[in-house]
């Protein structure tokens, strides 16, 4: 099953687009590598346009602005792979088996990062943060899978010494949602984001006046019931054998958030790291 890449992308939006940001567009499709080089003073001059001119059109074409669209450009002009998945067999050889898992999660890694919205990124970290410094409740909900990737955004915060919990029991999910209020921040993932106990625990939460962060698939249910959407579209379906791709980059979408906040947190987090490993070392053979 394909998927669109950038310079797709931006061939198919020619028509919808301005007359001025279709001459920004051409100027991308003549020079790709070029284009994510230049300054957006050359980059108006080339293309006959203004400077806002340049970042309306990486807005129009799903970008957060230029820096974020040059970015991504030039990942995705000179990494070389292709975002296609391709569906293991029943008849496949390991070797097959072997290249098809990597390719599959190198692309959708790749694809993700062409495509994620960094301002989403953002704003769940604000959010984070905001209850961190409250001393607010901040809660990880999963099911199945999702329910261990949860249990593992639960890890990831501990140890930068914030309070957090992992519920992967629908009912408990419920009737934590259900003491949440304004302040806290629970962040809930999901493959399909169609799991009933899933959507009722978020629609509980955002309606008592929690933060509700999902990472999922876009137009699914449980997207539309996050105050916060982090987008984790791929091409592999959840009903052919286990979840492989989705589950590496739920991983990596929370890596990513824990990475924001801890550098937000600051220097008084390196101290507390070190001595955390330093009361570890005990726990290892020499």
């Amino acid at each position: 099953m394909g998927a669109i890449s950038l310079i797709d992308r931006i061939k198919a939006s020619l028509p919808s687009l301005a007359p001025a940001e279709q001459r920004v567009a051409q100027l991308v499709l003549a020079d790709p590598r070029l284009f994510a080089k230049l300054p957006i003073s050359e980059l108006a001059l080339r293309a006959g346009v203004s400077k806002p001119t340049v970042v309306r059109f990486c807005r129009s074409v799903g970008y957060d602005g230029l820096t974020d669209f040059k970015l991504k450009l030039a990942g995705s002009v000179s990494e070389g792979v292709p975002f296609i998945h391709r569906s293991v067999d029943a008849d496949d050889k390991t070797a097959d088996v072997m290249v098809k898992v990597i390719d599959n999660t190198v692309a959708a890694f790749l694809k993700y990062r062409n495509d994620a919205s960094s301002v989403a990124i953002g704003r769940a970290t604000d959010a984070l943060l905001s209850t961190y410094h409250a001393g607010k409740r901040i809660e990880f909900f999963g099911v199945g899978n999702s329910g261990i990737v949860a249990q593992d955004a639960q890890h990831k915060f501990f140890r930068l010494g914030i309070t957090s919990i992992a519920y992967s029991d629908g009912h408990m999910q419920v009737m934590s949602a259900t003491l949440l209020g304004p302040g806290d921040c629970v962040l809930v993932i999901s493959n399909s984001g169609r799991t009933r106990d899933l959507i009722d625990a978020a629609g509980i939460a955002r309606k008592n006046g929690a933060t509700t962060i999902v990472i999922t698939v876009t137009g699914s249910p449980l997207a539309a019931a996050g105050t916060i959407h982090l987008a984790a579209d791929h091409p592999e379906g959840y009903d052919r054998y286990s979840p492989m791709v989705s589950r590496l980059m739920h991983l990596m979408i929370v890596d990513i958030l824990a990475t924001c906040v801890a550098l937000r947190i600051g220097g008084k987090l390196q101290l507390m790291l070190q001595k955390m490993k330093d009361n570890l070392r005990s726990k290892r053979y020499a």
